[in-house]
């Protein structure tokens, strides 16, 4: 199974793929945590006790909609739990009346839809691609070809280095005109130890090659170098949103507390189908 984690407001949502039916199953739990903004689990188990009881007393057909399915829990033990497709989801955030709920329908139902939701479903199936297996990791040509693999048919510079120049958040990135000598510069970096294979990515990031998506295709770019080079992989969901940001932003002048944050996130379980999922939902949950 292809376990996922979805996010909502730096809430956690485990999601499961079902192979035989092609869709997500979403944990009841987690939504109605996410819906209550609910800590205590204990109190969200008794919510949906409660709504489950009362929904079948109406005959609402949303309680034989879900399906239990076993999940990994915060003890590292997979258990059943009930669980939801998205139709299920969206009745359940229905049943909540609150701005809380409306706010979480019109980003759960505009996700998919949206370039970042196609985007991510194509970073999924990257896992099962020959694609994966065949780019020469570390060179700007792989770097082209894993953001032409995401967003192909989606921007109409998928995979094309930028010819403008841009900014975020006041730092201007590689000047345009010399992009194309900076991205040979980097791709001569030494990759043959963890701090050479980071300054090598903080050295991309600065690059920023495309107009969107430079770090949604530059954390798999990272990992596929650790891969081969090192027999790691980093383990997303171990940095948190704002601490990889901040260090980041920081990388640019000292990539310390970049290194400390990545080297405490690795992890040799390279061929993971599930570290890998986390990955990629981490990786553009940190775009949000």
């Amino acid at each position: 199974m292809k376990v996922s984690i979805r996010f909502f407001n730096d809430r956690e949502v485990r999601a499961v793929w079902d192979e035989e039916n092609n869709k997500w199953w979403f944990s009841v739990l987690d939504i109605v945590a996410v819906l209550l903004e609910q800590d205590d689990y204990t109190k969200t188990r008794n919510y949906w006790k409660y709504l489950k009881s009362k929904l079948k007393k109406e005959g609402d057909e949303l309680v034989s909609a879900t399906t239990q399915l076993k999940l990994v829990a915060a003890d590292g033990k997979k258990y059943l739990t009930d669980t939801l497709d998205s139709e299920g989801i969206i009745s359940l955030a229905k049943q909540f009346p609150n701005n809380k709920a409306m706010k979480f329908l019109d980003w759960f139902t505009y996700s998919d839809n949206s370039i970042d939701g196609q985007s991510k479903k194509k970073a999924y199936t990257l896992f099962e691609s020959n694609l994966i297996d065949e780019i020469q990791v570390g060179t700007s040509k792989s770097l082209q070809q894993i953001h032409a693999y995401l967003f192909g048919g989606l921007y109409d510079f998928a995979g094309q280095i930028r010819q403008k120049n841009i900014s975020k958040g006041g730092f201007q990135f590689a000047v345009a005109h010399f992009l194309g000598g900076t991205l040979k510069q980097i791709e001569q970096m030494p990759e043959n130890t963890f701090d050479e294979i980071v300054d090598k990515y903080v050295e991309m990031n600065i690059a920023h090659p495309f107009m969107e998506g430079n770090g949604r295709s530059t954390r798999i770019w990272l990992d596929l170098i650790l891969k081969k080079r090192l027999k790691k992989c980093v383990d997303w969901s171990k940095t948190g949103k704002n601490n990889y940001l901040n260090a980041m932003v920081k990388s640019a002048v000292n990539s310390t507390e970049l290194k400390n944050l990545l080297k405490n996130a690795l992890t040799d379980e390279i061929n993971s189908r599930e570290i890998f999922m986390k990955g990629i939902d981490y990786s553009y949950y940190y775009e949000e």
